[in-house]
């Protein structure tokens, strides 16, 4: 789809900073708000920008003020998350496993994974 808007060059000037493409900036602006009203998704931002990872993504989101939606909710899930993987590692190292524990002066002591 091709779309051409008229804007009065004083104004133009305002808006899209010297050195930058006009149509490019256009682009970026209505994708970016779009991401924002959760029209466009971000795979589809990256896409459309042909931005190639989700890091770049994350850094050109970040530059225009976008911040990642991330609620007390998400955070309390994500700890239970992390917990129930943790308990399940610890129950599942065995017992008789050796782990190197530095005493002083380069002397090293063979301890128990489970005294830990």
């Amino acid at each position: 789809m091709t779309i051409t808007l008229e804007i009065p060059d004083e104004l133009a000037r305002r808006i899209i900073p010297e050195g930058l493409d006009p149509s490019r900036k256009a682009l970026e602006d209505m994708a970016v708000e779009a991401y924002r009203a959760h029209r466009l998704t971000g795979a589809q931002l990256r896409r459309l920008l042909g931005i190639s990872s989700r890091y770049e993504l994350d850094g050109f989101l970040k530059a225009r003020g976008v911040w990642l939606e991330y609620t007390l909710d998400d955070f309390k899930r994500e700890g239970k998350i992390t917990s129930t993987l943790q308990d399940k590692e610890k129950n599942d190292r065995p017992g008789w496993l050796l782990v190197p524990k530095p005493l002083h002066c380069g002397i090293w002591l063979l301890s128990s994974a489970s005294t830990f």
